[in-house]
């Protein structure tokens, strides 16, 4: 009942500050400084973001300027990059309040975690990049998973 509540409320808090929804906005590569320098070069983009202030701009977006980010996307990538710690952990337990809140925003089908689970630890968990790099990494990860659910 615990971990139902809390996964509830992180919902409720994550879900606050979606404003519309928007189709395949990827916010690494869409969002923030990097996305203003490097408009045609997605790659580019997420490059300068991270560099810029680890992409922390860019997930943020959405809260600071609406007309540059904004939607689910931009809300479900913002809740998994301020909280990648506790779903890193959540994922290799296999459950957990962060992960059962990130799959709901996704709109994912419990069959998928085993497919997050998997490519997570074989892509993600061993890697020594930071965080935000990592928090992207899931981010596209779990929406191929949940899209293909």
């Amino acid at each position: 009942m615990k971990k139902i509540l809390g996964a509830a409320a992180l919902l409720l808090i994550a879900a606050s500050s979606v404003q519309a929804a928007d189709a395949k906005l990827n916010p690494w590569q869409q969002c923030g400084i990097g996305a203003m320098i490097f408009p045609e070069t997605p790659i580019g983009a997420a490059i300068s973001n991270i560099i810029w202030d680890l992409g922390t701009t860019a997930v943020t977006s959405a809260s600071v300027s609406e007309d540059t980010c904004k939607g689910q996307r931009t809300a479900t990538a913002l809740f998994i990059n301020e909280t990648y710690k506790q779903l890193e952990d959540e994922i290799v337990q296999g459950e957990g309040a962060h992960l059962t809140a990130m799959m709901s925003m996704m709109s994912c089908d419990t069959s998928a975690k085993h497919t997050i689970r998997t490519e997570v630890a074989d892509k993600v968990l061993g890697s020594d990049a930071v965080n935000t790099v990592k928090a992207e990494q899931l981010f596209n990860i779990a929406e191929a998973a949940c899209s293909a659910s």
